[in-house]
This record gives C-alpha cells, structure tokens and sequence, in this order.
C-alpha cells in the first residue's frame, strides 16, 4: 500500500518483465512499485533466501602447511548447490535431531580424504569431498558433471574436473576430514548468501531539446556526446541528429548537463528517473539458479508481510477488546 494525494492509501500491484535469464545471471525490470520495496527485494535477496554451506568441521588429520581454521573457513566458503534449501529445517528448529544439527533433515555430511605419495605436487580442491546426498554439491563439480553429460546440450568431453582449490599437498602430506553442511542465511553468516551482486537502478527517462540542439555545430555536437562517460548518445550519420542509443547507460553523474551548461546550452537535455521503474540485475554464485533465487525471496517477502499483517490485525483485536471492556 502506498500514500497517494490528500493521504488516501491505494493499492500497487508490481510488475515483473524478464529481459534476460541464465542459470547465474538474470535482469529484469520491477514495475509499478517504489524504492522501498524494490531494495527490499534485493536485501531480502542477499541476506535472507537460504543456501546449504558447510558449518562444522572435524579434522582428524592435517599435515599440511595450513592450520585447521584456515581450512575450516575454505570449506565454509565453497558454495554448494542448494536448490533444496527452502524445504530444508533449521538446525536450531529440528526436532528430529534434538538441535544438534546432524540429521537428513537439516544436514548434510561430507568426507574428505586425501594424501600425497608422490614428488609431484597435489591439489586438494572441491571435488574431492564425497557427499551423503547427492543433490547437495560443490557447485563446481555439479557444473563439470553437466558440461561432460552426453545428454546435455552443451557437452564438453573436456569439461574441467579440478575444482575448487582447498589447499596442496606435497609428499606425505595427509588431510583427513569430517565436514557437515546446514541450511542458514547470508543474515548470519555471508557463506550463506546466494548473491554474488544484486543491483538495481532507476530506469532513466531522457529528454533532448531538439531545437536548442540544432544551433550546435557537427563538432559542438560531438564534443558534447563525448563528454559522457558511458555510450549513452551517438550522432546518426545521416541527419547528423544527436540520438540515444542506449539510456540505460546513463549513470546519473550531470556530466552532459553540466557540459551543456558549460557551452551555454542549459536545458539543452533533461534526465528524469522513473520513481516506479527499477531495472534489476541478479548474479548468483551457483549455489540457487538467480531465477530461482529471485522466486525465494519473493515469497520470503510475501511471508514477512503476511506476518506483519496478522501481527497488526491481532493488536488491534487487542485493543478493541481493552476498550469494550473497559467500556
């Protein structure tokens, strides 16, 4: 709900038009709403939509040149495919394992072992930890097992099997561990979050003075499209007119304002933002494709707002029962 003229509250309904989708990347334009709730989408994105990551480690051997912690603390940063994390239970809130976080239904157990018996050296990396559930994965490994599919349209027979790299062993050097994975938020900890960036902007609405434009010269003109940082206007070879090309590059800064006044020319361009329009851009780190991560925290908003309305309807049942009964 938003406040119009005079205070009157109406409802929006936002809208969402895709541009561009991929398993890691996405861009969309968000429609029909404002600033809060746009930048509550994309915190909710960042900090609240669940992953599955490695939080405890038992090592039982380690003789290599990095101490426990330091492993530990890779491990926990290796993103793992968590495409199952929604209807997974927190440990905190499982009562099948009492809260110790170690069951199937809010854990899942990796093992790894490995040592090097040769003089050549070797690389310990993400695809040497053997999980209990095969749907949950170093990400790597889960696309180098895609990409060398025969049933994949994209197959590659040389796929890249070396993973993420954990630490290198030289000869007689041994690692030797126990690591269980649990389902969080990138609230608690950022190996938790599935966002390798989430941005959006307004989108820019710009307005050209044709006829204030016209008593520049060819090289006035020119001067003044190159004065922007980024590829926003060009001149069309053929009216020799200034047209945009790409207002979507447009990055806010005044320059070509303050280049038109510099020439003599204000009001020779006009920049608005769109206070409804906000063009989204979602890279993911794998660990939830970004249309999927996009979907999680919508619904994530819906309940947080489903939450405040029961919240709000059951204070003011509350008080309407104080006042009949102090009536």
């Amino acid at each position: 709900m938003d406040r119009g003229a005079g205070g009157v509250s109406y409802q929006r309904f936002p809208k969402i038009r895709i541009r561009e989708m991929k398993d890691e990347y996405a861009k969309f334009e968000l429609r029909d709403t404002d600033a809060s709730m746009a930048n509550a989408l994309r915190r909710v994105m960042i900090a609240e939509v669940p992953t599955v990551a490695i939080d405890l480690v038992e090592i039982e051997v380690n003789s290599t040149v990095l101490n426990d912690e330091f492993i530990a603390h890779r491990l926990g940063l290796i993103p793992l495919t968590s495409a199952g994390a929604m209807t997974m239970r927190f440990s905190r809130d499982c009562d099948a394992c009492d809260g110790d976080g170690q069951c199937e239904f809010c854990s899942v157990e990796f093992h790894l072992a490995v040592r090097c018996d040769s003089d050549q050296t070797l690389d310990v990396t993400s695809a040497d930890l053997r999980s209990t559930d095969l749907n949950v994965c170093p990400v790597d490994v889960a696309a180098s097992a895609r990409a060398a599919d025969p049933t994949n349209p994209s197959y590659d027979s040389a796929a890249d099997q070396r993973g993420i790299l954990i630490v290198k062993l030289r000869r007689g050097q041994e690692l030797r561990l126990r690591a269980i994975a649990r389902k969080g938020i990138g609230k608690d900890h950022a190996k938790w979050s599935p966002a390798a960036t989430v941005t959006f902007m307004y989108e820019p609405q710009i307005h050209i003075n044709e006829d204030l434009m016209e008593t520049l010269t060819l090289e006035e003109k020119r001067t003044w499209v190159e004065s922007s940082p980024t590829r926003v206007f060009d001149i069309d070879p053929n009216t020799q007119q200034v047209v945009v090309v790409d207002p979507e590059a447009y990055t806010y800064d005044d320059e070509v304002i303050k280049k038109a006044e510099a020439m003599g020319k204000p009001g020779l361009i006009e920049v608005y933002a769109k206070e409804d329009s906000f063009i989204f851009t979602v890279e993911s780190t794998g660990a939830v494709k970004a249309f999927q991560m996009v979907l999680n925290a919508i619904e994530i908003l819906r309940q947080k707002l489903d939450a405040v309305r029961l919240q709000e309807d059951a204070d003011l049942g509350e008080l309407s029962a104080h006042l009949h009964g102090g009536g």
